[in-house]
């Protein structure tokens, strides 16, 4: 029930995610205009790089290694401190290479000033420990308070296109205060320690082990946005960016699942609970699939006119990009559960970075050939391929120490579910036409939304894959 409880926390807090930019989303667009959208996107895609080398592989790594010890309090308090001291090392080293980039890059140069505070966001961010300890309630609040404080601000504060610096503030400001908020709590969770207890270096390899594949998979994004920025120009940028964001948001329901399961799983790895594991691993995948195949074929179909509603004239590009790359949501489930959920916590650390290091070796080599000739679609083409990848190869992997066949038993009746969805809403979407935000369009999609839902759930009743029976036992 507790693995319940804390998805329902994680789902509960990604709907909010989902319709925050709902607000914001047109909003900023309208403001902002594509050029000054393009800019955020753009330099925060090249301030990653930064915030990438700060956190150092430090989010699965120190929320397994807590998960590891969290029954012994001084354990954990050692960890934590070890841990979190290497970060601090390590945002040092970020800011040091950061101030040399900036000697040799001028274009934005004050818009990567404003953007390196994030920087900063990342060597406060102690959510890692409590997700270790499977305290989702705490994170889940905070990131509501952030959430709803920054889309006041912005409300408040960006009016106009020249705005786009105060955007970029109250984004990174948002995170550190949100990341602060966490702070306070440990004099409960934690206890005194000596320093000369303390050895932090000796999670500096295991860190970096970790670190390898977080690179790669900020690749996809990250890199194809650096490439649009500078083979397309910076509105390409933009879109694929808001186009990233829309799938990345409904995404967020299903990878729920893997912040949630992480712990969990490693915790009963280092009980020795092997069948277990592996349970946790084809309800997992079932779920997963049940929810990703649905939210595929969902967003694909309301895509064509999602972009020009959400963000305004000049966005239409979106819509397109949008539909191509809701493929991913399903691609990402799978390798999130198979990933996250089963190699990280399991210490088969070496068969996830290989993994993901292909992906990203496979997103660079399309990646020229494909925005060269397709521009942001090229793009988007090369993120669905890499992902794809990145699938395969985990899927290989576990192929002798899982049950492949248990795993994919009711994909087929998610996928006719999906099929039998996507046809009449896509039709509808054709039909209505809506392209503005007002409340014959916010209606129009609503109602798509909803019947999309009832066909999906009439059809998985008909076809009765083994999820409705779990579920029915949880119901009891």
């Amino acid at each position: 029930m507790k693995v319940i409880k804390n998805y329902l926390y994680n789902a509960g807090y990604n709907i909010l995610a989902l319709i925050l930019p709902l607000i914001t989303g047109p909003y900023i667009g309208r403001v902002l205009k594509p050029e000054g959208v393009g800019i955020n996107s753009y330099t925060n895609s090249l301030i990653q790089w930064f915030v990438l080398i700060a956190g150092i592989g430090i989010s699965y790594y120190g929320n397994r290694e807590i998960a590891y010890v969290r029954e012994d309090k001084k354990k954990m308090t050692q960890t934590f401190w070890e841990i979190q001291i290497l970060k601090v090392i390590m945002t040092v080293v970020a800011f040091f290479l950061f101030a040399l980039f900036i000697q040799f890059y001028r274009k934005y140069y004050w818009y990567m000033i404003l953007q390196s505070l994030n920087i900063v966001a990342a060597a406060i961010d102690i959510s890692w420990l409590y997700m270790g300890i499977e305290d989702f309630k705490r994170t889940v609040i905070r990131n509501t308070m952030v959430k709803l404080a920054s889309l006041a601000m912005i409300f408040i504060f960006v009016r106009d296109a020249s705005d786009v610096g105060v955007y970029i503030v109250i984004l990174a400001l948002s995170l550190i205060g949100g990341n602060l908020t966490l702070w306070p709590h440990l004099r409960v969770l934690l206890t005194k320690i000596s320093i000369k207890e303390l050895h932090p270096l000796r999670h500096f390899v295991p860190t970096v082990s970790l670190f390898v594949p977080q690179i790669a998979t900020q690749i996809y994004l990250i890199l194809n946005k650096n490439m649009l920025g500078i083979f397309a120009g910076a509105t390409s940028a933009g879109f694929y960016n808001q186009s990233d964001a829309l799938v990345k948001v409904v995404l967020g329901l299903v990878t729920a699942t893997g912040t949630v399961m992480l712990p969990h799983v490693s915790n009963a790895f280092a009980k020795g609970e092997t069948k277990k594991v592996n349970e946790l691993l084809y309800n997992s995948f079932d779920f997963v699939s049940c929810l990703a195949i649905a939210m595929m074929f969902g967003l694909a179909a309301v895509s064509k006119y999602l972009g020009t509603m959400f963000y305004g004239p000049g966005f239409g590009p979106v819509g397109l990009a949008l539909m191509i790359e809701s493929i991913v949501i399903v691609l990402i489930g799978w390798s999130n559960v198979v990933g996250t959920q089963y190699l990280l916590p399991t210490n088969k650390v070496r068969s996830f970075t290989i993994s993901v290091v292909f992906g990203a070796v496979v997103n660079i080599v399309l990646n020229f050939p494909f925005i060269y000739f397709w521009g942001l679609y090229g793009a988007v083409w090369a993120t669905v391929l890499s992902e794809l990848a990145v699938t395969a190869y985990q899927l290989w992997v576990v192929r002798h120490s899982i049950d492949l066949k248990k795993m994919f038993e009711n994909f087929l009746k998610y996928l006719v579910a999906g099929i039998l969805m996507f046809i009449p809403i896509y039709y509808l979407e054709l039909l209505w036409k809506p392209k503005d935000m007002n409340l014959q369009g916010i209606m129009y999609t609503g109602i798509e939304v909803v019947i999309g839902i009832v066909i999906y759930v009439i059809v998985l009743l008909i076809l009765k894959p083994t999820i409705l029976g779990k579920i029915k036992m949880i119901k009891k």
